[in-house]
């Protein structure tokens, strides 16, 4: 089998002489077992760094041929990052494995899913048997999200970011999806094909900072609920309908005490209710905004990423 490493790259330029020391090691392993052609390659894809990463992938490039790599016009994000090289990928491949250029996820753990892959499967997903290496907040917020996505109806694989195999035939159908607002974690399981799950154990990360902030992790989560879930509306709806019943109750309880004569001065609660109601509104708003500008953004039919430059 053809087998492509997609290995998406933004100001990589502290980590990949290490990541292509580690993967030129593991290919020679596999085509020495004849676990995959010698047509094999490793396929850089630089997301617009702005340090040596892309002259780094040409020199490995012009040392063995077993590297390849794209070039983005600009930076345009992991996930497009990612699907660029798969698109890309699924020309030359019978199979891809995405995997980030840090390596934390155990690599040997590719020999269990071309075996799987061997035995039939179309997608394999390559899940963290545990978070021991997360800091706290880490693993909590982390598996608090995967359960969130399962309450909002969107099915994911419990502990599994971008570490997968997929074949050319789920490439290809994943290819027909045109969707602007990438969640890959989401689209994947969507496919339908034949699956399976290897577990491995994620490690330090070597050298380098991660390139996920704060912020580009909270708009990965709320992109992966707004494109595959309505749930949220749902909830506002249901939200809104018992706050005016319970509202229409307190309404006549007032006055049922009024007519009775009962000062329970109504002054505050009136002032109370009309934050409540204002916060709500905002809220309501504030996520109907959301699938709005989503819906807009589709629309467009703007190109998701650009290759500049091919090796």
């Amino acid at each position: 089998m053809i087998l492509y490493t997609v290995i998406p790259c933004y100001n990589e330029e502290k980590v990949l002489p290490e990541t292509i020391k580690v993967m030129e090691k593991k290919y020679k392993s596999l085509i020495e077992k004849d676990a995959i052609s010698k047509e094999s390659r490793v396929l850089f894809v630089d997301d617009g760094s702005h340090d040596d990463t892309w002259e780094m992938i040409l020199d490995a490039h012009n040392e063995n041929e077993i590297f390849s790599g794209i070039k983005l016009s600009h930076n345009r994000g992991h996930q497009n990052a990612l699907l660029a090289g798969l698109m890309e990928a699924k020309e030359h491949c019978d199979a891809a494995i995405s995997v980030d250029a840090d390596l934390q996820d155990d690599i040997d753990a590719m020999d269990e899913m071309i075996e799987k892959f061997a035995e039939g499967c179309e997608i394999v997903y390559g899940v963290r048997n545990k978070r021991s290496t997360d800091r706290f907040m880490k693993r909590f917020t982390a598996e608090g999200y995967y359960r969130l996505m399962e309450f909002f109806g969107t099915h994911i694989i419990f502990n599994h970011a971008d570490y997968r195999l997929m074949s050319k035939k789920a490439i290809v159908a994943l290819s027909e999806f045109d969707e602007v607002n990438l969640f890959l974690r989401g689209m994947v399981p969507m496919l339908g094909f034949k699956s399976d799950k290897v577990y491995y154990e994620r490690r330090e990360r070597f050298a380098g900072e991660s390139k996920y902030s704060v912020a580009k992790m909270v708009d990965l989560a709320w992109n992966g609920i707004t494109s595959f879930s309505v749930k949220p509306v749902d909830m506002i709806l249901f939200g809104g309908v018992l706050i005016t019943a319970f509202s229409v109750l307190a309404m006549l309880i007032l006055l049922v005490l009024n007519i009775f004569n009962v000062s329970i001065g109504a002054q505050s609660w009136v002032i109370a209710s009309v934050f409540l109601c204002t916060g709500i509104n905002l809220t309501a708003l504030g996520v109907v905004g959301q699938y709005v500008c989503r819906a807009y953004l589709e629309t467009k039919h703007r190109p998701k990423y650009i290759i500049e430059d091919k090796i």
